[in-house]
């Protein structure tokens, strides 16, 4: 088989919306709130969305498929844990990621003061120098459910280069 992509990028996308009696984790980081995101795993919309943007540059299934909501296996599940092994697979098809460019959309809470702790987690569970992962928070202007502060989303956009030919699985 021939593989000659060299470089490839992935996008992805997710969102959550926010409810009482949860904790509020973005990119790995617990964000005092009094709303958090609800869904079957810890719900961290940040890493999902780096999540499926890994797994479609590797041209691997999407989050949905490799960690079911159905499973209960990943319920309450730490996303950073799901990443890493994510991480391996993309590994395992001979890639590693060169940069990370993330959007959190949501009208609040504030974030500004959370993205450097964002951004420092996300490099380092990406392994990646600090200046190649950018983390930027926008609202919705308050228009739909993000924009009345119900939910909140995340895009990510991931360059990922070839460093191995596949391992044969």
């Amino acid at each position: 088989m021939n593989y000659p992509a060299i470089h490839r990028v992935g996008s992805g996308y997710d969102l959550h919306r926010l409810e009482p009696n949860r904790k509020l984790i973005m990119a790995g980081i617990e964000i005092p709130y009094e709303l958090g995101l609800f869904g079957h795993s810890d719900a961290d919309v940040v890493i999902h969305a780096v999540i499926d943007a890994l797994l479609g540059a590797a041209g691997l299934e999407d989050i949905g498929e490799l960690f079911p909501d159905t499973d209960p296996k990943y319920k309450g599940a730490d996303s950073q844990l799901l990443l890493a092994e994510v991480m391996q697979n993309v590994r395992i098809k001979g890639f590693t990621p060169v940069n990370l460019d993330v959007t959190i959309i949501a009208e609040r809470p504030k974030l500004k003061e959370f993205k450097p702790a964002m951004r420092n987690n996300l490099a380092k569970l990406l392994e990646l120098d600090i200046d190649c992962v950018c983390v930027k928070a926008k609202t919705n202007e308050k228009q739909g459910p993000v924009g009345e502060g119900k939910a909140i989303a995340s895009l990510a956009t991931v360059g990922l280069t070839r460093i191995q030919q596949p391992e044969v699985l």
